[in-house]
């Protein structure tokens, strides 16, 4: 079943069951998904790809966790709980993301596979890993981790 199927389905589900946590973040994603398949047509694509609705659910994630940090520092606890409610959501459509450990040990094979040495590397390692690992690896946690083992 694609990505898009299964958002829907579950939407569908949290209607029925009066689910007022999960069910306006359902219908966020939707129209997400649609305003991204009306720009597709103009490109000529017909219909989304699983790949670029997880490449969208990343920017959500990427968008609340921002938030998240704003309204930590501005005392606003409420919004704060609903940004992590949608997080909740959000991230159950996404592949898992490997642990810190993981993504250490896939980069430092990288690192030796490319013959990486310095900083001035990192495009090319960036670009490996992307290949390899888009999905399952947190890139802003690659970053600082190659910025260590480069250094």
């Amino acid at each position: 079943m694609s990505l898009k199927k299964q958002i829907d389905e579950k939407l569908n589900q949290a209607l029925k069951a009066k689910d007022k946590n999960t069910y306006p973040t359902l219908r966020l994603i939707v129209s997400a998904i649609k305003d991204a398949e009306i720009a597709g047509r103009s490109k000529g694509q017909k219909e989304i790809k699983d790949s670029d609705i997880i490449s969208l659910l990343k920017k959500m994630v990427k968008q609340r966790n921002e938030s998240c940090e704003v309204y930590e520092k501005a005392g606003r606890i409420e919004l704060l709980e609903n940004e992590k409610k949608e997080l909740i959501v959000i991230n159950s459509f996404l592949p898992q993301q490997l642990s810190e450990e993981e993504t250490k040990k896939i980069c430092e094979e990288i690192i030796k596979a490319t013959g990486a040495s310095s900083m001035k590397d990192m495009g090319k390692i960036m670009g490996a890993l992307k290949l390899k690992h888009a999905d399952s690896l947190d890139f802003s946690k690659v970053s600082s981790i190659l910025k260590g083992l480069l250094i």
